[in-house]
């Protein structure tokens, strides 16, 4: 049984990549540095895949940025207002799309950013115009198909396929049908993969996970013109489509339809299709049995998965039959074995746990499993496995009688705010007096290596608890007098003692870990540790309030508490497998309300509950969304309704599209909402003013993702746009997103420039808001 996986991380087991491409977008190493660091990293990785035994080795699933950015590259999607790069080194070209351009006379916005499906991982989203044209501009994939072929590596190289590159853009021309372009792109994607037959590739991967999504007609037919004319145009390469992140549903017969030689299934997020899917298989083709999860942290069940092989097995010859993850496994951190502290990962969880590398191990041991010879060889294998499982169900750390009963005890009263909204407005503005058109941050303030170091030296013992704390009470001083200084009209307190917005709170609640080295990458070279939910969640004591209370002490204007929400807590966490996910969310919006509570009590008036993840977790199929919803908005509810009506609760989203879910936003009640719009040039909130959105809003006017400045002039046409279609009585006025990862003069520079926009749109608009 062949065995293969779709894709491998590549941020680097300890971030290397992180630290090779901040360098040199800081200047401090040159683009040869970059490049070597990018084969470093691919030939470890490929070495990993090959020692643990892998028949076939993923390429060109290496990015410095993203993948579907390389695909646009690949094909030449590159907007105009890049063109002047397009003959310089490519991996300018990249950064500049990726992260925006300010240098000389050119000052260039990034490409759009968005959540890749329902994942944590953000990609660049290509654009196209009427008259784009596509042509074979990056040959990327060949080069690396070609680097891991002198290595001696069987390479099957990997590709975003046409219909999904399509899909995941955006039409900057109102009236174009993205698919109406496949003709035009077509003969750049045949003259890439006879490139790679013509270097010596077997086998093709094309990456297509909108075949798991629901499916208009042109789409199913977009699919089934496409593979026709990449068949015709490369007869004798082989072709794997590779579908994930669900089931096939009515898109089966369609998928088994093309004319390729083997399809991947996820047979973790959609088990039940094999079984179909085995009934209508054409005869000549390969089935990829997706069964480790790509997506999670789980040890893989092996009972589990061995009947899953055995039903194939029975139906399908040997040499028609693979195995893999799920899905790429740039999902999942990259080695259990680096987690070597017990304090960190005790050694009873960690024995409930795969990585990547543990993953691949996974894969090639089932395998084997699915022998006869492998059955009595790797026995001890199997029962160690068998016991792990064991374990895990039976474990105290997992269940908490405590937290259940508490569940028992919420009613619907609990979802709901005191009062409704124009009650609670009118509350909160005789409570704040804050002028028209208010400005904010969203929360986080520069994480300056100054501040990284010091939680280092706290780690390593070289600095005292109480040290530590008196060092941050100083930072936390400075950053609300910057703020005085900018004006703005509602203050945060920086940050500064937190590592991650989801793994601050991880380390401190009951029934959640974390790691060491668990990183995961999120969108170029940010990196998030995210927690491990292995049992019910609870508050053994506040987490926040020390430091918005201390805050708040510090200046006359509110300073707001800042949290993050149950949703996105448990959507950038690896999530226990063992109980429905509405249960979990539950549990943590009952950890938040305790902290939403108690921070009121401390006096904190206005009350940020961030829940950037709520679009990201929305199933990718529609009949699926109005169960995820009413438990999703419930939990939000829960976690931020036990408070007075004076008391102002925001919510913060980003970097997703809400159009079609405006409803359920609404159905949260948040008294503000701010949300990413800067990137996307306020489309958003057309969506907003058409739906009639009811409550405050703060549209991101300035993308904190790219390190150029905005200029007021430029804020102030967003914000005359977002002021066209909502009421300028709720508009405030805020980036799109914390701003942790920008540097001090970059950050003072852009916040000044929206203070004076906030202060000229008051003066603009004061005779309407009268």
């Amino acid at each position: 049984m062949t065995t293969h996986l779709l894709g491998y991380p590549r941020l680097g087991a300890r971030r290397e990549m992180k630290r090779a491409c901040e360098q040199y977008w800081a200047g401090k190493a040159s683009l040869e540095d970059l490049r070597e660091a990018g084969r470093a990293q691919r030939h470890y990785n490929w070495s990993v895949q090959q020692q643990v035994g892998l028949d076939w080795l993923p390429v060109n699933d290496f990015s410095f940025y993203d993948q579907v950015l390389d695909t646009s590259l690949m094909v030449g999607a590159v907007p105009e207002r890049f063109h002047f790069l397009r003959e310089g080194a490519p991996e300018e070209l990249l950064f500049a799309m990726a992260r925006g351009y300010q240098q000389g006379d050119h000052d260039v916005i990034a490409l759009e950013m968005t959540k890749w499906f329902d994942t944590n991982y953000h990609y660049l989203v290509p654009e196209f115009t009427a008259d784009e044209s596509f042509s074979f501009f990056s040959t990327k994939v060949v080069d690396e198909f070609r680097e891991a072929q002198a290595l001696g590596h069987a390479a099957k190289p990997v590709l975003v396929g046409p219909v999904s590159y399509l899909l995941l853009g955006k039409a900057k021309d109102s009236e174009l049908d993205r698919l109406s372009l496949l003709e035009r792109l077509l003969p750049v994607y045949a003259v890439a993969l006879q490139a790679l037959q013509d270097a010596g590739a077997e086998w093709v991967q094309l990456d297509e996970p909108f075949l798991a999504m629901d499916l208009c007609p042109a789409a199913t037919a977009a699919y089934s013109y496409a593979y026709r004319a990449l068949r015709r145009a490369v007869p004798e390469l082989k072709l794997l489509v590779a579908t994930y992140f669900g089931d096939l549903r009515e898109n089966q017969s369609l998928a088994l339809s093309l004319p390729v030689d083997a399809l991947h299934l996820d047979l973790v997020r959609g088990p039940e299709q094999l079984a179909s899917v085995l009934a209508e298989r054409p005869e000549a083709l390969t089935l990829s049995l997706g069964l480790v999860d790509g997506r999670n942290v789980w040890k893989n069940d092996f009972a589990a998965s061995r009947r899953s092989i055995e039903l194939a097995q029975a139906q399908c010859p040997a040499d028609k039959l693979w195995l893999s993850a799920s899905c790429s496994l740039l999902h999942v951190p990259f080695d259990l074995e680096q987690e070597t502290q017990e304090d960190v990962l005790t050694p009873e969880i960690k024995n409930w746990l795969a990585f990547a590398k543990q993953k691949a191990e996974e894969v090639v041991l089932l395998a084997r499993l699915a022998t006869d010879e492998g059955k009595a060889t790797y026995r001890a294998a199997l029962d160690a496995n068998q016991q792990a499982m064991d374990s895990r169900r039976q474990s105290p750390l997992v269940h908490r009688p405590t937290v259940q009963q508490r569940l028992r005890q919420v009613t619907p009263d609990d979802t709901r705010r005191q009062s409704a909204f124009p009650v609670r407005q009118a509350a909160q503005h005789a409570r704040f007096h804050l002028p028209y058109f208010p400005t904010t941050t969203i929360g986080s303030f520069p994480q300056t290596p100054d501040v990284r170091r010091l939680r280092a030296q706290l780690r390593r013992g070289d600095l005292t608890l109480q040290q530590y704390e008196a060092t941050l009470e100083e930072k936390t001083r400075d950053v609300i007098h910057r703020q005085e200084a900018l004006g703005l009209d509602v203050l945060v307190h920086g940050e500064y003692e937190r590592n991650d917005m989801v793994e601050y709170f991880g380390e401190q609640l009951d029934g959640i870990t974390f790691t060491e080295h668990g990183w995961v990458q999120s969108y170029g070279s940010r990196g998030v540790k995210p927690p491990i939910i292995f049992g019910d969640v609870e508050r053994p004591q506040p987490m926040t309030v020390r430091w918005a209370d201390f805050a708040q002490q510090q200046t006359d204007k509110p300073v707001k508490g800042m949290l993050t929400g149950p949703i996105t807590i448990l959507q950038w966490s690896f999530v226990r497998n063992d109980q429905p996910r509405r249960d979990t969310a539950r549990q943590i919006a009952l950890a938040i309300r305790e902290e939403v509570v108690d921070l009121e009590r401390a006096h904190i008036g206005i009350i940020q509950i961030d829940e950037p993840a709520l679009r990201e977790g929305l199933p990718l199929r529609r009949a699926d969304w109005p169960a995820y919803l009413d438990w999703s908005t419930e939990a939000f509810r829960l976690a931020a309704s036990g408070v007075r009506d004076d008391t102002q609760i925001h919510t913060h989203m980003c970097y997703s599209e809400f159009n079609d879910i405006l409803d359920a936003i609404a159905a949260l009640d948040a008294d503000v909402i701010t949300v990413e719009t800067s990137r996307s040039q306020m489309e958003l909130l057309e969506a907003f003013a058409a739906f009639a959105y009811p409550n405050e809003i703060g549209p991101g006017v300035y993308d904190i993702h790219s390190p150029r400045v905005p200029t007021a002039e430029e804020m102030q046409a967003l914000m005359e746009k977002a002021a066209r279609v909502i009421p300028a009585r709720n508009l405030w006025v805020n980036p799109d997103c914390g701003l942790k990862t920008r540097g001090w003069p970059e950050t003072e520079a852009a916040l000044r420039n929206m203070v004076l926009v906030a202060r000229q749109l008051r003066e603009e608009y004061a005779p309407t808001l009268l």
